[in-house]
């Protein structure tokens, strides 16, 4: 569950970054914010296996 609440709230903040990008790159907010969900969307889903990822590594834990 914590990776999924840390996973949602870097995801909300990488949404309002990328709107802001892709407006800054395009002129239009809408493209910009297809680009950000887009883009929010793979963040989110590849954030989330990398931590369960290493959630099953050992290395670099104290027993």
């Amino acid at each position: 569950m914590r990776s999924i609440i840390k996973a949602g709230l870097w995801t909300a903040i990488g949404l309002v970054v990328m709107t802001g990008v892709g407006f800054g790159m395009t002129g239009y907010l809408g493209t910009g914010g297809a680009m950000a969900v887009t883009n929010s969307v793979i963040g989110m889903v590849s954030y989330v296996i990398y931590e369960r990822v290493w959630a099953w590594v050992r290395w670099g834990r104290r027993a």
